[in-house]
């Protein structure tokens, strides 16, 4: 793709910041170029991603509400400007039988056409599924799973491939942690299964890994804490539906993997400017476990 088409695509797109619903009509053709040029990135890039701090690391940002069509768009248009600095993975909703209902689908045939969404579909099914960040935190977008015994298991996905029912794969995506149970449960959702803090700390010393971080819940605050803060909920939709109130957060990973969150307010419902508001607090939150290693002890806090 070339640079200049590329810079344009991503120049139209951030002119409806801070404009709620307003769309970007780009062209089934730039779309389609979009696609396939992210898709071969993601299938020449593992399927678990092996990163170095420093990084920044969103939770959901999308899903079921306006200018869907923009968010992802976007997205790949940055995965193919910065193709090794810049990271996605796949969420439950990237996947045809769900996207197909909770509005994706509607928005891509409203706007163009089937042919569009099934183009994302093939984008979608090659997307990687966790990430690694200095062999110490563990990230997924669900949580995880019964079946992983091995971190080669992940590695020896294969893709394009579709999201399963069932299995490593879909619990990857789906999943989410319980203070009500211990090791396994059945998912409120009907799909894959809730884990208690045992099954974290299990994991973290498998492993040899200081923190697991997710997305997939609405959280109040845009992150949350989990098992004695071995796991972190990050959710980056502030307003999320326009129905739900709650913050977004961004954590931060320096080269020490100390943790920071920003967070982003929602906007009033009758607001001065439209991004939302980034706040500040005093609050520090260091680990109950510190773990010996050769990295130094996380701790945690909440800048803007």
């Amino acid at each position: 793709m070339e640079p200049r088409v590329l810079d344009g695509i991503i120049n139209r797109l951030l002119e409806v910041r801070g404009k709620p619903g307003k769309e970007v009509q780009l062209s089934e053709s730039e779309i389609r170029q979009l696609c396939l040029v992210s898709k071969d990135i993601f299938l020449m890039q593992p399927v678990l991603l092996e990163l170095e701090a420093p990084i920044k690391i969103c939770g959901d940002i999308h899903d079921r509400g306006k200018q869907g069509l923009e968010t992802i768009c976007l997205l790949l248009a940055y995965k193919i400007k910065y193709p090794e600095n810049f990271f996605l993975l796949r969420g439950n909703h990237e996947c045809a039988s769900v996207n197909r209902i909770y509005g994706f689908y509607d928005e891509c045939k409203r706007r163009f056409n089937v042919r569009v969404w099934k183009v994302f579909t093939d984008c979608f099914n090659c997307l990687p599924v966790a990430a690694l960040i200095e062999e110490k935190i563990f990230c997924m977008h669900g949580g995880l799973s019964p079946e992983l015994h091995n971190l080669d298991q992940i590695r020896n996905l294969k893709r394009p491939t579709d999201v399963p029912e069932s299995g490593l794969l879909c619990d990857l995506l789906w999943s989410d942690p319980s203070n009500d149970i211990q090791g396994w449960g059945p998912n409120d959702r009907g799909v894959s299964y809730m884990f208690g803090a045992d099954r974290v700390i299990d994991c973290l010393k498998k492993f040899d890994l200081d923190l697991i971080c997710r997305a997939h819940q609405v959280v109040e605050d845009g992150y949350e804490f989990f098992a004695n803060r071995q796991l972190v909920t990050i959710f980056s939709a502030p307003n999320y539906c326009g129905e739900f109130d709650n913050a977004a957060a961004m954590m931060s990973v320096d080269e020490t993997l100390t943790c920071s969150f920003r967070i982003l307010k929602p906007a009033d419902k009758k607001p001065k400017f439209s991004f939302g508001t980034l706040t500040s607090t005093n609050k520090s939150y260091a680990p109950s476990r510190i773990k010996k290693s050769n990295i130094k002890a996380r701790s945690y806090k909440v800048t803007a």
